[in-house]
């Protein structure tokens, strides 16, 4: 990142500055060498668009989600509170993030620990770019391409968060084509639940698999998502299908950011 203007909060209140947003990069964006592509889009993005942000840098630590969704609440709670003492030490307000997961812990289950925050996940806080007139989108190279949105768990489900996604699909001028099982009745990819980072079950077949065959029913040119976590499984499930020539899976962040060449 370090083409990159990416202003630390430390760096900020040392010249006595406040951003107006946070960017929680989670840990997937931070060290998964794929989900780090759609943290530089979004910063990418951000600069563009003029907003006023910083990122924690090595303060932040992760959010907990995997400890509490494997059934460890005490490690849990120890993460999370590290993390409020940081943010509201900082007087944090609004925070984005491109992680569902991130999203839905800081949203939902930081405020019983102390830490009461404006989240938004970043299809949302794209929306509102655009809404705003601050971010402009024209199609460019997705103009007219078949693009399937598959729902992320904690994004979909967990926070009803389905129209922001496929409103910024829309303004690339490309087909939405949707899956049986979309929206509410979305399939989980198979990493939510702390389960990105196990081995499967025995069973008859990879449940990414099986949604990677419900994405490719729809005959499409992308299979766009919203999730690192989804993300790694949807593209496993390309290459075991082997068509990683034909389909191309992409965040919302780097569609967005090619269409207007950042």
């Amino acid at each position: 990142m370090s083409e990159l203007k990416v202003p630390t909060m430390a760096e900020m209140m040392a010249s006595g500055q406040q951003p107006d947003v946070l960017f929680w990069v989670g840990c997937a964006g931070s060290f998964d060498d794929r989900a780090k592509k759609i943290t530089r889009a979004f910063v990418k993005i951000l600069n563009k668009a003029g907003i006023n942000f910083a990122v924690l840098g090595t303060e932040e630590s992760c959010t907990g989600d995997p400890a509490k969704r494997a059934g460890n609440e005490f490690l849990f709670q120890m993460q999370a509170m590290g993390n409020i003492q940081i943010l509201n030490a900082y007087e944090i307000k609004k925070i984005v993030t491109t992680c569902p997961h991130c999203f839905n812990t800081l949203k939902n289950e930081y405020p019983e620990l102390g830490g009461d925050y404006e989240v938004k996940h970043h299809s949302q806080f794209l929306q509102e770019l655009i809404n705003d007139g601050k971010l402009t989108v024209e199609g460019g190279s997705f103009k007219g391409k078949k693009i399937t949105f598959h729902d992320p768990c904690y994004l979909g489900r967990a926070n009803d968060v389905y129209e922001a996604p496929r409103i910024l699909i829309e303004k690339l001028d490309a087909e939405l084509v949707e899956m049986k099982r979309c929206k509410s009745k979305g399939l989980c990819c198979g990493a939510g639940g702390a389960q990105m980072f196990k081995e499967a079950e025995k069973g008859d077949k990879e449940i990414n698999v099986e949604r990677t065959e419900e994405a490719m029913e729809t005959k499409p040119d992308i299979i766009a998502t919203g999730c690192p976590f989804c993300m790694t499984m949807m593209t496993d499930g390309v290459k075991i299908k082997e068509k990683e020539t034909e389909v191309k899976v992409y965040d919302l962040a780097e569609m967005i950011a090619e269409a207007n060449d950042l």
